[in-house]
């Protein structure tokens, strides 16, 4: 009985093992089958990212060259370095150790690595000197890895044009940045794998493709003449920035365009906001007297005046709308050619008044102001130009000396370019073409844009003979070329006081921008430089840059002299030499700033003179009196000759049909514009959005000046003050 009890007894303890080891192997079992099949996919990805890990290979950019071929920019390999954090058995000190010879943050090194156990960059696309002392430390887990890095070999030559790319090989700015898409190419892969001993495999899985190469149309050797010259100007004047552009006035390639101030795209860490603008196409600044060439040539396109009619400037003085504005001297009677050659702002609004409004800015836009000339660099501003609706009373006077407006120097070469280029206007490129990757040189045809007619070729011609006497009698006598000739228009503006908001007595925008040979044009040049110390005006800084700048250029292209060289050299000195004060041009006023008010006030404004016929000037007729800025001129009958003075004052009563407000025509021909009485009250524009003032300025007659961005929080003048018409109200605006 016993026995039987112990045997029982033995037998359910068997059986008791054998269910738990059932339901034992039945646990594994289903765990395997939730791993193995269930959960398989997860903990394969779970694998394969601690072990492997797929890395971006990235791709050869492509080369920029110059209109010649020489490399600009290129891409060499070089080598990164790569930490596999698993393989190192001390993360901390090895990170220190590369973090002190990259000059990295360590703490952030150590983060990145410490995200990873494959794979992680500890020194990107590394400077030999870096590379060779991370490897000469022989640290574990640290590799090695060739990429592709951007090299400047000419390296600040033509920075702002060129731009540089980041650590990732992205364009940041210039045609780097513009042409991206075609210069990055198509980046590869590679598979970095470590196995259960911490060893590491890597292979290729996508080779990558290089990008584009771009051509571009500047030539190395006129650039680097460009940017030499333009560097010797800023040292002498101490002005704070400069641009130098050299066109081909026939077909828009840009040959040259240099910046004042300029970097070193190879050394990255060295650039600055300021050294990285490219002044060219995004500095917006009053063109100055380089304007009266849209109001004069104009002028002459609509047959208005003749470039040996002879204008009364008044001794240097007008009143416009209660405004007085004088000539940097008296003028007396001068012919329009002699009007942009001394360069009177009397004579240039007595030519914008005759042209009137319409017309005036249907040129202004036909030479391509207030839109952007399409040259393929980022930032390019269109500048400022209002809609004639929003012109104030002394708007057409204020222009037609370059006030009032905002041009970029790429604009202002383009209008130099139009005049030289028979009146067609043809705009500017500075990219010949892209070409694919490829080991032998390609022959590129540079296609020129479309161009458009703005001026007649005769009128072209006129304004050519008309900036040639600039350069030989007038402002620009130190743009006189040995061997070639030459034309050109100097320019000297004033620059608002950022700390007044009003225009500054200080600052000055100086400019000269000519073209040689005069017959058959080669080259355009422009010269812009902003606030030089001492002598300021454009036929005094400007002007001998445009010498230094076309006398080489010239001569590396091999174009013919067209004027004998002189047997004397010391005669051709003495031809430039001037008087500085003779070279002056800007007007101590401005236009739309409060100035002075009309010593002697008249009841009536006074008619422009009328506009001569194919055969000469003009005479005076029957007429009403009518407001001289806003109204066609009057018809009148050809005088007998071109050099009659014009009149600008009240036209005589005629036999028939005179009123009692006509009166006879002086014989001074000098213009009496009326002086508003009382002028207007300034409306307050504290509180206000910048466009519910702009809209409230435009309303009221003035201009309004926009410093900052947001409500209104302070302005000059004060609310209620009475002003004249057109005259500037500065508000700053903040959040």
């Amino acid at each position: 009985m016993a026995a039987n009890t112990n045997r029982n007894s033995a037998n359910l303890r068997l059986y008791l093992l054998g269910s738990i080891l059932v339901l034992w192997s039945a646990g594994i079992c289903m765990r395997l089958v939730y791993l193995q099949i269930f959960s398989y996919g997860h903990y394969a990805h779970k694998a394969e990212r601690e072990h492997e890990r797929t890395e971006e290979i990235a791709a050869k950019r492509g080369i920029i060259y110059d209109r010649a071929g020489r490399e600009l920019a290129m891409s060499v390999s070089v080598d990164s370095a790569f930490a596999m954090p698993a393989m190192i058995p001390d993360l901390g000190n090895t990170v220190s150790l590369v973090a002190r010879i990259t000059k990295a943050d360590p703490r952030e090194l150590l983060a990145r690595c410490k995200a990873t156990r494959s794979f992680c960059w500890v020194a990107r696309k590394a400077d030999p000197g870096i590379a060779d002392r991370i490897r000469s430390l022989n640290l574990r887990g640290i590799f090695f890895q060739k990429e592709p890095k951007r090299f400047y070999p000419k390296r600040d030559l033509a920075p702002q044009v060129i731009g540089y790319v980041g650590t990732d090989d992205g364009g940041l700015s210039g045609i780097e940045r513009e042409f991206d898409d075609k210069l990055k190419g198509v980046p590869g892969s590679m598979i970095v794998q470590v196995d259960a001993r911490n060893k590491w495999y890597a292979s290729v899985e996508k080779q990558p493709e290089p990008g584009n190469n771009v051509v571009l149309t500047i030539d190395e050797q006129i650039q680097y003449i460009a940017e030499r010259e333009l560097a010797t100007a800023i040292a002498e004047t101490h002005a704070i920035a400069g641009t130098v552009i050299v066109e081909n006035p026939r077909t828009g390639e840009i040959l040259a365009l240099a910046n004042q101030p300029t970097f070193n795209p190879n050394a990255s860490r060295e650039i600055t906001p300021e050294k990285l603008k490219d002044h060219a196409v995004s500095d917006v600044y009053e063109p100055g007297s380089t304007f009266k060439l849209v109001t004069i040539s104009a002028a002459l396109e609509e047959n208005l005046t003749t470039p040996n009619e002879v204008f009364d400037c008044q001794m240097g003085s007008i009143v416009y709308n209660g405004m007085r504005i004088r000539d940097s001297k008296p003028h007396g009677l001068l012919t329009v050619t002699k009007v942009l050659a001394d360069s009177s702002d009397v004579g240039s609004i007595k030519i914008a008044m005759r042209l009137g409004e319409d017309r005036f800015y249907k040129y202004i836009r036909a030479f391509g102001f207030g839109s952007q000339t399409g040259i393929e660099l980022p930032g390019e501003s269109r500048g400022l130009t209002k809609p004639v609706n929003r012109w104030s009373k002394v708007s057409i006077a204020a222009i037609s000396m370059g006030q009032e407006i905002g041009i970029s120097p790429i604009q202002l070469a383009s209008l130099v370019s139009t005049i030289g280029n028979d009146g067609v206007a043809v705009p500017a490129r500075i990219v010949a073409s892209t070409t694919p990757p490829q080991a032998t040189p390609k022959l590129i045809r540079f296609q020129p844009a479309a161009g458009h007619r703005v001026i007649s070729s005769r009128t072209a011609a006129q304004m050519k003979a008309m900036m040639q006497d600039v350069v030989l009698e007038g402002t620009g006598k130190k743009a006189i070329l040995e061997g070639y000739s030459s034309a050109g228009k100097t320019g000297t503006a004033q620059k608002v006081d950022p700390a007044t908001g009003t225009y500054s007595r200080t600052k000055y925008v100086a400019s000269f921008a000519g073209f040689a040979p005069i017959n058959d044009p080669a080259i355009v040049v422009a010269v812009i430089l902003d606030s030089a110390v001492g002598l300021h005006q454009g036929g005094q800084v400007s002007a001998p840059v445009f010498q230094r700048v076309a006398q080489q250029v010239l001569e590396y292209m091999h174009v013919p002299h067209d004027v004998d060289l002189p047997r004397d050299r010391q005669l051709l000195l003495a031809r430039r030499e001037a008087k500085e004060e003779d070279l002056a041009e800007n007007s101590p006023d401005h236009l739309g700033a409060p100035l002075e008010l009309a010593d002697d006030p008249v009841p009536a404004p006074a008619v422009p003179a009328t506009p001569p016929s194919a055969g000469g000037g003009s005479a005076g007729k029957a007429g009403g009196v009518v407001q001289a800025s806003l109204r066609e001129p009057q018809s009148d009958p050809p005088p007998a000759s071109d050099s009659q003075v014009s009149s600008a004052g009240p036209q005589p009563a005629g036999a028939a049909g005179g009123t009692a407000k006509e009166a006879s025509q002086p014989t001074s021909g000098t213009i009496v514009l009326d002086v508003e009485q009382g002028g207007i009250v300034v409306p307050s524009f504290i509180g206000k959005t910048v466009r519910t003032a702009v809209e409230t300025a435009s309303q009221s007659g003035l201009d309004l000046d926009v410093l900052g961005s947001g409500m209104g929080r302070e302005q000059s003048p004060s609310p209620g003050t009475h002003v004249q018409t057109g005259s500037t109200v500065t508000v700053k605006f903040g959040r």
